[in-house]
């Protein structure tokens, strides 16, 4: 176990270079002037506009710039941006919002989505599973910022105004605590939500035909037990695989949700900072995202012993 693990960080080192690079390559190709765009519409001093681009080296080549970002990324030094900000003071802050929103997501994922497959799958073929079917696929064919606004004016709005009900606030609001994140939190998983929900009838179902849960069945196991213990273990592998995959997506994909309700996460900072061409803030933020990818990808192999004791990594 201890080789594969140092194996796969060996093997994350090019991973993350190569995201660097081509991260760092097409925000370099954005059109336009990084130091021009600090002040939008007004005009700038010319003298001023030499002195920050050669501050930032903005006239030399791609392949020293880049280089000099490198060297100092292995430093521990994520730059500044064109502001005079540290890049590592500015991922501190939005981070945090971010994570919050993510892990929230997440739970509702596996809270909701899990239990809606298992009861699908219980109940194939009857009233209860066409509904999930049925919503699970309308979730999944309606645009994200859809079901945010209209549960927003739903739950925001009409809840508050006809039944003077104030739980999810409208937009985010740090006195609100823990239920600011709740509405955007179900507005970011909830086409993940559906997938898991389908995802998890679909292989409940075929595990519940294997030769093992007949076996259990036969044996006078009682039916929790069977379902838990030899069905639902199981059928988790999949399961995992995609919220594994699906943690690192809800954190880089969620420029509209926090957009919709405004909140000053990692999506809010990288829509402002490609907008600007801060390409050390979006270089940061994305190779930190890119690590988020890779250490969830490195748990999700490593979970896969804990649910199938038959696989081992050497």
């Amino acid at each position: 176990m201890g080789r594969y693990v140092v194996r796969r960080i060996i093997q994350a080192i090019p991973v993350i270079l190569g995201a660097t690079f081509l991260i760092y390559a097409l925000v370099f190709l954005l059109p336009g002037d990084p130091i021009t765009a600090l002040a939008g519409e007004k005009r700038q001093d010319p003298a001023v506009v030499a002195v920050l681009r050669d501050r930032y080296h903005l006239d030399d080549p791609f392949f020293i710039q880049y280089w000099d970002y490198l060297v100092g990324l292995f430093k521990g030094d994520f730059g500044e941006d064109y502001r005079g900000n540290q890049v590592v003071d500015v991922m501190k802050t939005a981070f945090p919002y971010t994570i919050n929103l993510a892990v929230t997501a997440l739970v509702i994922e596996m809270v909701v989505g899990v239990t809606a497959g298992v009861v699908a799958a219980l109940r194939r073929g009857k009233f209860i599973d066409n509904v999930v079917l049925i919503s699970t696929l309308m979730v999944i064919s309606i645009p994200v910022f859809v079901i945010g606004f209209v549960l927003q004016l739903i739950l925001g709005v009409k809840l508050n105004t006809d039944y003077g009900i104030d739980f999810f606030p409208v937009s985010f609001n740090e006195d609100a605590g823990f239920r600011s994140y709740l509405l955007p939190a179900y507005v970011l998983a909830s086409t993940s939500l559906a997938y898991i929900a389908r995802l998890t009838r679909t292989s409940l179902i075929e595990v519940m035909r294997a030769d093992y849960v007949r076996t259990a069945v036969a044996k006078g196991l009682s039916p929790l037990r069977v379902v838990v213990r030899h069905g639902l273990r199981n059928a988790l592998i999949p399961i995992v695989t995609f919220l594994g995959m699906d943690l690192g997506g809800l954190m880089g994909g969620a420029v509209i949700t926090e957009g919709i309700f405004n909140i000053p996460g990692v999506g809010h900072q990288l829509f402002q900072s490609v907008y600007l061409r801060e390409r050390t803030i979006v270089v940061g933020i994305v190779s930190a995202l890119v690590l988020v990818y890779l250490f969830a990808n490195l748990v999700v192999d490593l979970l896969y012993a804990v649910l199938d004791p038959r696989i081992r990594y050497e």
